[in-house]
């Protein structure tokens, strides 16, 4: 069964375009050109990945990021963002989208970063990549499950995008160890994903707001200044 993918666009021609270019891909395509089209397909069938144009009529991309994962919906987001719009794709992050490509694209790019967002969903899956050494780590007052992937909180769970789950597994599999942002990168997100570092620091902002007691001086990821991220699991400033 091929994977789903779900477009928002209300550009008819960029919808054809695509629609035709990933079903040649072998990709389960539907595509609509609004927040409310889109929510009514959510409801009724499952998708693997969303891609979501930010300049939308009605509610915007930004804003419908927003509500989705404040609903619960954690399926992967590509944002589609105008060119040289760095801080929507800053912002888009920040609401809990996993990846962006900027307009005009080639479809050939599009494709190459579902299918990273796909491969990082299968993340724990893969012989080979780091996995965590109990099924249960706690992170302060919270706890991390390799098993069912999830961030438990009183054993409700946490919202968090799959690459934010990628990002706090890489930290939490190598306790006290500094990591270079590149490092977590090549571990949290496929390598030919053409991510930069600075989203690193925007999703490390996330995770803290949510684990840490006080986000401004976080004892469980701590910064290495110059350098990257450290988890320390007993909160003491190093």
């Amino acid at each position: 069964m091929s994977e789903k993918i779900l477009i928002v666009d209300d550009d008819p021609e960029i919808r054809t375009l695509l629609t035709r270019y990933l079903t040649g891909e072998g990709l389960t395509v539907r595509a609509v050109e609004n927040g409310v089209a889109m929510r009514r397909l959510l409801e009724r069938e499952a998708f693997d990945v969303l891609i979501l144009d930010i300049m939308l009529p009605g509610e915007d991309g930004l804003s419908l990021c927003a509500r989705l994962r404040a609903d619960g919906f954690f399926l992967p987001i590509l944002m589609l963002t105008a060119k040289g719009q760095d801080i929507d794709r800053i912002i888009g992050i920040e609401l809990g989208a996993d990846d962006y490509v900027a307009k005009p694209f080639n479809p050939r790019e599009l494709y190459a970063r579902i299918k990273s967002l796909l491969r990082r969903q299968a993340y724990a899956k893969i012989p080979g990549t780091p996995e965590l050494t109990e099924e249960m780590t706690l992170v302060g007052s919270y706890k991390l499950d390799s098993r069912q992937r999830a961030l438990l909180k009183d054993d409700l769970t946490v919202a968090l995008t799959t690459g934010e789950f990628a990002l706090l597994t890489a930290l939490v599999s190598h306790p006290m160890k500094a990591q270079s942002r590149e490092r977590l990168l090549e571990q949290s997100r496929s390598r030919d994903n053409d991510v930069s570092d600075r989203s690193i620091d925007v999703q490390i902002r996330r995770l803290r707001k949510i684990i840490e007691d006080n986000p401004a001086d976080p004892k469980y990821i701590q910064t290495v200044w110059g350098f990257g991220y450290v988890f320390v699991p007993t909160g003491e400033k190093r």
